[in-house]
């Protein structure tokens, strides 16, 4: 997993033995172990690894009014009873929730006005609640919606 993973040698002198690991990929999934020794004490620990994967189809950037087919997916191993998607969750205008029983939101034609962060909140039979954030971006024009723009003669005009 070089050069992905690291351990932060100035907090292992505290105890702190933990292990990053940058960027997480769905391969990571799964049960870790450590082990420390100290003076004649061995300490050991467990930790399961669980990944949630974002996807877009076609990939990021996305073309605006080209389909889009945003999916979400987890390696929790519980049925998935919901799949909620958050975008822009500040309050507003622009914010906007989808709900479905698939991991897959649809946009049939993406405008800039999609661009942002999107949330995917993914529910088990469990009781389990696990999600991930996507900034979504969006090439497009987003101009004037009147495609007349006047200047004053001998100024400049964007």
């Amino acid at each position: 997993m070089k050069p992905r993973v690291s351990l932060q040698d100035s907090a292992l002198r505290n105890g702190n033995f933990s292990l990053r690991i940058h960027p997480v990929r769905s391969e990571d999934t799964g049960l870790y172990e450590a082990w420390v020794k100290y003076n004649t004490e061995v300490h050991s620990c467990l930790v399961e690894l669980g990944v949630i994967t974002v996807t877009l189809s076609p990939p990021n950037p996305v073309i605006q009014n080209e389909l889009l087919l945003m999916s979400c997916n987890s390696s929790h191993r519980a049925s998935l009873v919901e799949t909620c998607w958050f975008h822009n969750e500040h309050p507003g205008p622009t914010s906007r929730t989808f709900c479905s029983f698939s991991g897959a939101l649809s946009i049939l034609h993406p405008a800039m006005s999609d661009a942002g962060s999107w949330r995917c909140q993914l529910r088990y039979s469990d009781k389990e609640i696990i999600s991930a954030t996507y900034n979504l971006q969006i090439l497009g024009f987003d101009g004037p919606t009147n495609p007349v723009v006047y200047a004053a003669a001998g100024s400049a005009a964007d």
